[in-house]
C-alpha cells in the first residue's frame, strides 16, 4: 500500500483529490443522506477550495493506493488528546481488503509522532462503515448531532481508539 501526502501547494493534487473524494462519497453516502445533502456537504467540505483551506489549517491528506491505482483517500488532524480522522474512504470495490487497517495505522503512527495516543472520528449513525470500526477495535463514546447548515445536520456517533 502506498500513502501520498498531498502538499498544500500542489493545486493539481488538491482538484485530484476533491474528483476522488467526491466520486467516493457520492455513491456510498448518497442512498443514506440523500443527493440534496450530500452535494451540499461535498461543496461544503470536499470542494478543491475546502480541501485547501484544511490543509491550511492543519490537515494531512494522503491518497491512498497501489503502484497503478487511487484506491482511496484518508485525512486527519491533531485535536486535543487525539488524532482525529475526518476522513477515511475506499472506492466500494476496495473495501473488505483490509486496507482500513492499513489506513488506521498510518494515522497511528502519525498520532504517535505529534506525541497522542489515541485516534478519535465521527461517522454517520446509519453508515454500516460501523462495524468496520468496530472490528478494528474502536469504541463508540457518544452520540452528536452537529448543524452544518442550511437545514441539514450530521447525525453521528463519535468512536475512539486508544493506543
Amino acid at each position: 500500500m502506498i500513502f501520498e501526502r498531498l502538499d498544500p501547494a500542489d493545486t493539481a493534487g488538491i482538484s485530484e483529490m476533491s474528483a476522488v473524494a467526491s466520486a467516493i462519497v457520492r455513491e456510498h453516502y448518497d442512498p443514506i443522506l440523500g443527493t440534496q445533502q450530500n452535494d451540499y456537504m461535498l461543496e461544503k467540505f470536499r470542494s478543491p477550495e475546502a480541501i485547501k483551506e484544511q490543509l491550511e489549517h492543519g490537515y494531512s491528506y494522503y491518497f491512498v493506493g497501489d503502484k497503478s491505482n487511487r484506491l482511496g483517500f484518508a485525512a486527519f488532524y491533531p485535536r486535543g488528546d487525539a488524532m482525529y480522522l475526518s476522513k477515511l474512504y475506499l472506492y466500494k470495490e476496495e473495501r473488505g481488503k483490509g486496507y482500513s487497517r492499513l489506513i488506521l495505522d498510518l494515522v497511528k503512527d502519525k498520532a504517535r509522532e505529534e506525541g497522542l495516543s489515541a485516534i478519535e472520528l465521527n461517522v454517520n449513525r446509519f453508515n454500516p462503515s460501523i462495524a468496520v470500526y468496530e472490528h478494528l477495535g474502536m469504541r463508540r463514546i457518544r452520540s452528536e448531532k452537529n448543524d452544518i447548515g442550511s437545514g441539514y445536520y450530521m447525525d453521528d456517533y463519535v468512536y475512539r481508539l486508544d493506543f
